[in-house]
């Protein structure tokens, strides 16, 4: 999938990437990642403790079991 960076460096993120992500405007973070960019949602770094694992809540969705099979299915290719 291609797209464009604007002369300000803004890059506009396919609307089907963004809803299959959940992205919502808003905060995120972006650092180096290789020769590439890696953007991910800025989550709270509030960790909370729940059956001795340490959490971070999630915003947005939940995911389905068939959304984290085709996530890990994807991550694969």
């Amino acid at each position: 999938m291609h797209t464009t960076i604007d002369k300000a460096g803004r890059v506009v993120i396919p609307a089907s990437i963004r809803e299959r992500l959940g992205i919502l405007p808003g905060p995120v973070d972006i650092m180096i990642d290789g020769t590439g960019i890696r953007i991910e949602v800025a989550t709270a770094d509030d960790l909370v403790e729940e059956d001795g694992r340490l959490v971070i809540r999630g915003t947005g969705n939940s995911l389905t079991s068939d959304d984290i099979r085709e996530l890990r299915l994807a991550d694969q290719r």
